[in-house]
Order: C-alpha cells, then sequence, then structure tokens
C-alpha cells in the first residue's frame, strides 16, 4: 500500500464518544498536512466504529421499548442513513430514540452512563486529572476497551507508525482517550503519543494551566496542529496549499443520509469582543483564509466526496466569505454560524445566499433585550436582527436561533423580554436552541463576582458565581420550563429541533420546517 516500506509517520485518531453523524474535521485537516509534505499517514475515525461495535452486540432487554430498538437496530440506522428517513418526523425521531436507547443499555450493562454524545461514569470524572489518569492506568475497565484493544494493536502492527494522535474535543471523549493512550503506552512504550483538539486547546489556555499528564503524554498541542505535528515529523509546514484529506473517512458509517463536509474556513472570531465568551477568555487568535481559497477548496473537495451537506465549522462565517460563497457556490448544500450582520438584513443578498446552496444559518443572538447586548458588547441590534430574520426567511433559509439566560445583565425583567422577541419572531424562527449561562474560568469578566467551583476537579472550564441580580440556575430552569417553552408561539418551535443530532441534522429539514 506504502511500496516496499509499509511504516507510516503517524496514525491519527479521532476517539469515542461524540455525535456520530459525520467526519472529524480536524484528523482530515491534519492528514492533508502531512500528506502534502509526501510523508505518510493513517487516519482513524475510533468514535463511529466504536459506536457501531456496540450497536452490533447482544444485550439483555427486560422492557418492551428496548427490545424493540434491539430488534429494530439495523432498521433504524438505515433510516438514518437515507434521505427518505427524514421526510417524516416522527419517523426520525423513533430511530433516534431507539438507537440511543441500545447505546444506554451497552452503558447500562457496563455500569456507566452512555449515550450517542455522551459519557459519564460514576466512578471517575473528565474533570480531574487524577481520574483521567486512572482510566489510563486501567484501559481494559473502559466499556470501549473489547473494540480499541484489538483495533489499535492490528492497526499499529500494520502501519508501524512512529507517532500517534488523538484529536481530544469533548469532554464526553476524555476518559476513553486517556484510556486508548494507557494502552498505547502499555503495549507500545516507544510509540509518542500527542494530543490536541478543542478540549486540550481549552485546558492548555487557562492561565492556572499546569500539566499533570507529563509522564504519560509526549506532547499537548493548543490550536491549529499542523505545525507543530509536521515539526515533530521533522518537517516544515508546506508552502503550496494543503486541503482536508477524508479519503479514509468518506465512506464511514455515520448516521445521516450522506456525506456530511466539515469545513472550517478560519479559526478564532472576527469579532472576538463578546464578554465572557471561551474564544475571548483563551486569547484564541483570529485566522481566515483568503475566499477565494475556500471557494476553491471546496469545489474541489464537493467533486472528490459529492457531500450531501457542508457543515462550515467557523465561529462566524465572514461577510467576505458569504459574498465569495453566494458568488461562486460550492457545489452542495451548506450551513454554518453567521452574526446578524447588515449583509444578512438586504433581501436581495439572502436570495443570492439561498441560491448558493445555504439551507441554515446559525445565529447566536443571545437575548432579546438590547441592555443585555450591549452589556456582552455582541455588537448588534435588536432592529438589525429582525431584519435579518425577516430577509432569511423570505429567502428561505432556515434559521438555527441561539439565545443564552442567566448572564451577569440579565434578570426574570430582561429575560421576559427574551420571550418576547422570540414571540413576536416566531415565524421566522425556525430551531432554538436554549443554554443557561457558564462562567468561563478564565473570563476577566468573573473578576468582581464571587465566584466557586462547578465541579472537583482541576480541570473544569467554567466556573458557577453568585448571581448580582439574584437571577440563579434554579429560577432560570423553572422560567424555561414553565414560561418559556411552554408559550403555544414557543413550543412548536421547540418540538420540531432533532433530537440528540440537534443543529448536525437540522438542515435536513429546513425546507419541511417553512
Amino acid at each position: 500500500m506504502n511500496g516496499p516500506d509499509r511504516s507510516c509517520d503517524c496514525l491519527l485518531i479521532f476517539p469515542p464518544l461524540a455525535k456520530p453523524g459525520e467526519p472529524p474535521a480536524g484528523i482530515a485537516l491534519l492528514a492533508g498536512a502531512v500528506r502534502g509534505t509526501g510523508r505518510r499517514c493513517r487516519v482513524l475515525d475510533a468514535n463511529i466504529e466504536a459506536v457501531s461495535f456496540l450497536l452490533a452486540d447482544a444485550y439483555e432487554a427486560e422492557d418492551t421499548w428496548s427490545r424493540r430498538a434491539l430488534r429494530h437496530v439495523a432498521e433504524n440506522m438505515q433510516t438514518l442513513r437515507c434521505r427518505q428517513g427524514y421526510e417524516n418526523f416522527s419517523r426520525y425521531q423513533r430511530a433516534v430514540a431507539d438507537i440511543n436507547r441500545v447505546v444506554e443499555l451497552a452503558g447500562k450493562q457496563h455500569g456507566v452512563t452512555l449515550q450517542l454524545s455522551n459519557y459519564q461514569d460514576p466512578t471517575l470524572s473528565p474533570l480531574n486529572s487524577r481520574d483521567l489518569l486512572q482510566a489510563a492506568q486501567s484501559p481494559d475497565s473502559n466499556i470501549f476497551f473489547p473494540y480499541f484493544s484489538i483495533r489499535l494493536k492490528d492497526l499499529i502492527a500494520e502501519e508501524q507508525p512512529s507517532l500517534i494522535g488523538f484529536s481530544l474535543n469533548f469532554l464526553s471523549q476524555a476518559l476513553t482517550t486517556f484510556a486508548m493512550i494507557g494502552f498505547v503506552k502499555k503495549h507500545f512504550p516507544a510509540l509518542q503519543v500527542v494530543v490536541g483538539g478543542g478540549l486540550i486547546t481549552s485546558w492548555l489556555r487557562n492561565p492556572g494551566w499546569t500539566n499533570p499528564f507529563a509522564g504519560l503524554i509526549d506532547h499537548l498541542i493548543a490550536g491549529k496542529g499542523d505545525g507543530p505535528l509536521l515539526a515533530l515529523l521533522g518537517q516544515k509546514t508546506p508552502t503550496k496549499n494543503y486541503i482536508p484529506d477524508f479519503q479514509e473517512l468518506a465512506d464511514n458509517p455515520y448516521l445521516a443520509p450522506g456525506f456530511i463536509l466539515p469545513y472550517a474556513a478560519s479559526s478564532g472570531c472576527y469579532w472576538n469582543r463578546c464578554s465572557f465568551c471561551p474564544e475571548t477568555a483563551e486569547k484564541n487568535p483570529y485566522t481566515a483564509l483568503p475566499p477565494d481559497r475556500v471557494t476553491e477548496e471546496l469545489i474541489r473537495l464537493c467533486t472528490d466526496y459529492n457531500p450531501a451537506l457542508i457543515h462550515f465549522l467557523d465561529n462566524a462565517v465572514s461577510p467576505a466569505l458569504m459574498s465569495a460563497l453566494a458568488d461562486r457556490p460550492p457545489g452542495a448544500p451548506w450551513y454554518g454560524f453567521a452574526r446578524a450582520d447588515k449583509q444578512l438584513a438586504d433581501p436581495a443578498f439572502c436570495r443570492h445566499l439561498k441560491q448558493s446552496g445555504c439551507l441554515m444559518l446559525k445565529l447566536g443572538l443571545e437575548s432579546g433585550d438590547q441592555s443585555v447586548l450591549d452589556a456582552m458588547d455582541k455588537g448588534i441590534n435588536l432592529d438589525r436582527v429582525a431584519g435579518v430574520l425577516a430577509a432569511l426567511h423570505a429567502a428561505g433559509i432556515a434559521t438555527y436561533v441561539y439565545l443564552l439566560f442567566g448572564t451577569p445583565a440579565e434578570s426574570i425583567i430582561e429575560a421576559r423580554k427574551t420571550l418576547d422577541f422570540t414571540v413576536k419572531h416566531c415565524r421566522e424562527i425556525t430551531f432554538l436552541n436554549l443554554a443557561i449561562f457558564n462562567m468561563p474560568v478564565c473570563s476577566p469578566e468573573a473578576g468582581p463576582l464571587a465566584t466557586d467551583h462547578f465541579y472537583t476537579g482541576d480541570l473544569s472550564l467554567y466556573c458557577d458565581f453568585i448571581h448580582p441580580r439574584e437571577w440563579n440556575r434554579k429560577k432560570i430552569r423553572r422560567f424555561l420550563d414553565r414560561e418559556f417553552k411552554k408559550h403555544p408561539a414557543i413550543a412548536p418551535i421547540i418540538r420540531r429541533d432533532p433530537p440528540l443530532f440537534t443543529s448536525n441534522h437540522a438542515a435536513f429539514f429546513a425546507g419541511s420546517s417553512k
């Protein structure tokens, strides 16, 4: 496969457990960088393989729902992998619920709480470095050990890599990632272990960070990993452009009606001023590819992989890139986050954007009260947001609106103004995401507030605080459950949100929800 010398330079792994709807973008980009220098690498999405491993096993079921879910695993997986499965929302909901039920059964019989996007161990916390080290010391205690112990042994023997890299992005992956690292270190002690990804970046950029994993992990990488990875391989970052390489990932059995292409045109945020934002608190710099390069790459990727959907991973797709996509469509439907800038309040531009393939835009509105938005330095006003919602709705572009409750400037008074704004624009809001504010531990705005730990552990990313207007989490939950979600104009929006997969599948329902 690689000529006479079959060894590869690195093995790149995306570990369990995360939503298995699309391939991991990070290791695909790293693979493109490594191969762009002429070096060899192997890519493994251990997440989708581990989920498939769980779903293929047999479990004891005592209730009717569980027995039904077990009988129809293959049928339900096929429902989520074909376009027809998204034409009937009730059928889709049932398929997701039944698949998740089987995953829950697997976890229950192993003593952990498991869902398609969640992993909780009652004895180990991913927020405690000692527990992560314990997971590494006892890899055979992990639910996925029967899968990864065989898979890693076979793959390492076949490829003989000099370096193995893990992309750790979510807390739900942490315990299994460390179990896999412990297994590798036990059986292949000479193999260098490198770990990067979003979660690692957040840990390393905490000003109070001290490395508790020095005896286990050889290298930790924050932010973009291509340069540091190539340096470890003795290579300079390639001068020519390289693009993500999905050749080993495109045919995986993801739970989606076709290949979803994840793509990041930038890192960081071009606004980068919002108070309490982790991007700002972690001082993540904003870097962006030129729009013409993005459109060229997307056209090439669409030609190579024929995606059913493009998922932009940017914190916000820039106005310049929006214009470039409108003028030069990528060749597949697409969606992503955007700011409510004046460009999107132009009905003609939104129609142009729709013609380019834009199915849905995610908007981080956060609040329907202008004073709260100003206190957060969001840089948007509600009159413009109203114009954006109207223009996108008229163009047939779905909106996935994010609201955040409990910031220090908010009270029940401002929260009810958010309720009023949402009701007023309910016909123009396709989907809603409701969240309760968490204070980033390294946020400079936390200084004047009385803070406390959410969890016992040295790796927590967020802290609790005494709200200056007594708008605590208990009161917020009561408001959301009793007032917001039950309002007759809002309840239908809440009900149409795809379960578990939420925004990752919402674009497939964008047309039917209008």
